[in-house]
């Protein structure tokens, strides 16, 4: 696992509500899942279960994203990005990357 990618969602999953779903990054091969179900606080860990929304990349695209030096939008546009389920969850997701 990428230690770095996960604690930086974990601890801005920490800093953001609850989302009342489950959104899972897929990563290259490694799954992170964001557990918002629980109602006081998003759990996350690399459990690879049925979730809302799946978000689909590589872990460079990632990292772009989160730097800022990719567009989300254009991301998806290109194929960058893929986004199964819950597109209105996938769009609150900026403020965890």
């Amino acid at each position: 696992m990428s230690s770095e990618i996960f604690e930086s969602i974990k601890k801005q999953a920490a800093n953001v509500s609850p989302f009342n779903a489950k959104l899972k990054f897929i990563l290259d091969d490694e799954i992170i899942l964001i557990d918002g179900n629980d109602g006081s606080s998003n759990i996350v860990t690399t459990d690879d279960v049925d979730a809302d929304t799946v978000i689909i990349c590589e872990k460079e695209t990632f990292l772009k994203l989160k730097s800022g030096d990719l567009n989300p939008m254009m991301a998806v546009m290109t194929g960058k990005v893929k986004i199964k389920g819950d597109m209105g969850l996938a769009m609150k997701l900026q403020s965890l990357i």
